[in-house]
């Protein structure tokens, strides 16, 4: 295990009107905390969507807008080639205004640094980071895979059966009346979309009617620069720990 180190012994800070003496291992477990309630705080503000399930993984798309923001175009003329030049090759102007407004928010959440590896990083790499884009703009999906496939890997389980999914939709219509208008329908092909998102990005294999967990290995510089902007949470719910 690396040992952990900061310049400072001990800091005074005003607590409560008092002055309370904290050591170094205490400011870092603080650090810590707060890095992780971030990534969680962040989920929690967005809404409940199955949007998902017409707008899955979407890779070469993402990819494509990663080159065009990186080159300095902005998000409202992102849109617009996608609309006038149709750079995503699709058939209807629904469907261009759909995914461009879809790969436009995965982009926003990520930095030059993710943008970058997105383009000329590893193929696992690449498609690891679109996971984390859909992660930070789509909350049930990050729920799932904190609650079922994040579990599964800390308890040794690597198989996800359809009961799992049932268990995890019902579960989240008790505690969300929108989830709970939804139809059947619905929760059936977010369970296709959720696997088939998962199967591209190379985080499952389907065996048959269940799917199980392939364990993924994250390249260090990504790990420790998700650590610094204080996404330890994302990083969590891919690895099942870190």
């Amino acid at each position: 295990m690396q040992e952990k180190s900061c310049n400072l012994s001990r800091v005074f800070y005003l607590y409560n009107k008092s002055w309370k003496i904290l050591d170094c291992n205490d400011i870092i477990k603080s650090l810590e905390k707060l890095a992780h309630m971030k990534g969680e705080n962040l989920n929690i503000m967005l809404k409940y969507t199955s949007i998902l399930k017409s707008r899955p993984f979407l890779y070469l798309e993402l990819k494509k807008a990663s080159r065009l923001k990186l080159q300095g175009l902005s998000d409202e003329e992102i849109k617009i080639k996608a609309i006038e030049e149709n750079i995503f090759a699709v058939n209807t102007e629904a469907r261009k205004r759909e995914i461009a407004s879809t790969v436009i928010k995965r982009i926003q959440v990520l930095d030059d640094y993710i943008l970058q590896k997105i383009i000329n990083g590893s193929l696992q790499t690449s498609k690891q980071l679109a996971i984390y884009s859909i992660l930070k703009t789509d909350r049930l999906f990050f729920e799932f895979m904190k609650e079922v496939y994040r579990e599964k890997i800390l308890l040794k389980d690597f198989i996800i059966t359809d009961k799992d999914f049932n268990i995890f939709f019902r579960r989240k219509a008790e505690q969300s009346e929108k989830i709970a208008s939804w139809k059947d329908y619905t929760f059936y092909k977010l369970k296709q979309v959720y696997k088939r998102v998962l199967s591209e990005a190379g985080f499952i294999k389907n065996e048959k009617k269940d799917i199980e967990i392939i364990p993924q290995i994250i390249e260090e510089d990504v790990i420790k620069h998700l650590k610094d902007i204080g996404d330890i949470v994302y990083l969590e719910v891919m690895l099942g720990e870190i």
